[in-house]
């Protein structure tokens, strides 16, 4: 079987040649005028044809070599967008990382222990546990049980330390406990982690007016974090009708999905204050 491709130019071909050789025939001297004339009329829709058909296939060529032209600028004009989005996502990412340290920067200067600023390097991926790790270690002053916090609010304490990387407890974890104030009325209690977005502020007697909003900050008589960080807001509260305390849901201020860097208080001073707007002190 041939394809329409060469019967097509065969076609061409064979239109050609009896072209050709009927024209040949047609300018002969020895023909007579009338037979020239029929040679003519005869020969006519071989030439209309053939033209048309040049004129077609002239067509396919041209537009094939612009099809092809188009295909290569195409594929230029996809390489410098897919260059200039590859450009600007990593000004996208510069800027955001910029913001970041903008606010940590902001952050230490209200500070007074010694700091250090961590990136996150990894999760942990059990459900169960609720930590991070983070790039520094024995080697940078990291030492076990230092506080590790962000603009925001706490994030948790060091756990474990190696000589360059650390694992971080995350408040959110359900073994952590924050002693804390109920900001506004300074109704003391233990912050324990629940959910990944939530933890329970307990020991909070059923005579505080706890309030939806309320802030939650660090009260320094744990030993561990400074007095005044924040930890989160009040999301709920229910006062049971028998029994000492109250219900109370904290929801964090930080988002720990989104952690990539933090900053470890290398030299926490027991009942320390920070002097910041953060704390509301």
């Amino acid at each position: 079987m041939f394809s329409k491709k060469i019967v097509i130019i065969a076609g061409v071909i064979v239109l050609i040649a009896i072209n050709i050789i009927v024209l040949s025939i047609s300018n002969r001297r020895y023909h007579s005028f009338g037979a020239g004339r029929i040679a003519i009329s005869f020969i006519a829709p071989f030439q209309n044809a053939t033209t048309h058909s040049i004129s077609f296939i002239k067509g396919i060529w041209n537009r094939y070599f612009f099809l092809i032209s188009l295909q290569e600028e195409n594929d230029n004009l996809r390489k410098v967008l897919s260059s200039a989005i590859e450009k600007n996502n990593r000004y996208n990412e510069i800027e955001a990382s910029n913001k970041r340290l903008r606010n940590i920067l902001n952050f230490r200067k209200t500070v007074a222990e010694k700091v250090i600023v961590a990136e996150v390097i990894g999760k942990d991926p059990s459900p169960w546990f609720k930590t991070i790790i983070i790039d520094k270690g024995k080697a940078d002053g990291v030492v076990k049980s230092l506080p590790v916090v962000v603009p925001e609010g706490i994030v948790g304490q060091v756990v474990n330390v190696s000589s360059h990387y650390s694992k971080v407890l995350l408040i959110i974890d359900q073994i952590s406990a924050v002693d804390a104030l109920v900001q506004r009325i300074r109704a003391r209690g233990v912050v324990v982690g629940e959910s990944a977005d939530r933890c329970i502020l307990n020991y909070i007697l059923r005579k505080h007016d706890i309030k939806v909003g309320d802030t939650v900050i660090s009260s320094g008589m744990d030993a561990v974090f400074p007095k005044g960080l924040r930890v989160g807001s009040v999301s709920g509260v229910i006062k049971h009708n028998s029994g000492m305390f109250q219900d109370v849901t904290v929801t964090p201020y930080i988002d720990f999905e989104k952690l990539e860097e933090v900053i470890v208080i290398l030299n926490p001073r027991k009942h320390a204050e920070f002097r910041s707007e953060v704390s509301g002190q």
